[in-house]
């Protein structure tokens, strides 16, 4: 493939990418619990997963975000209920942020919200085309990651 081609396949790759973000995007946030960002699922999902406190830092390193964008996500769960904040006992000027039960709730609610419409997509385009491409996107951020 010469550079030409080259150039127009990466050209071709990324906007695909960056235009089913934005519609995932959008989607997702019309069917969201009433006052729910998709940035706040995330870090609820990550933490309910996880089962772990963590740290802001380790927070924004895990969602590719500045510090100050995490520490405004969190202010807004907290303010919510949906976590708890609590200093690090072995280190002081660090914070521990764990999810609380009604965060819990939060995300539960938020994953029977969008289940119905991840499913409905999955099935228009086939588990098997579905499964087969996630090793490429998954290889993909792994490459974007490095």
């Amino acid at each position: 493939m010469d550079e030409i081609q080259s150039n127009a396949l990466a050209v071709a790759l990324f906007s695909e990418i960056l235009t089913n973000d934005q519609l995932i995007r959008s989607r997702l946030s019309r069917v969201m619990p009433k006052g729910m960002e998709i940035s706040h699922f995330a870090v609820l999902n990550h933490l309910a997963r996880t089962g772990e406190e963590r740290s802001p830092a380790q927070l924004a390193k895990s969602f590719h975000v500045t510090r100050g964008a995490i520490t405004n996500t969190l202010s807004k769960l907290e303010w919510a209920g949906y976590i708890h904040i609590r200093p690090d006992w072995e280190d002081a000027r660090r914070k521990m942020v764990s999810i609380s039960p009604s965060g819990r709730m939060a995300r539960d609610a938020a994953i029977s919200a969008i289940t119905p419409l991840v499913s409905d997509l999955i099935g228009d385009l086939g588990e098997d085309r579905v499964r087969a491409t996630l090793p490429v996107l998954r290889e993909l951020r792994a490459k974007l990651e490095g």
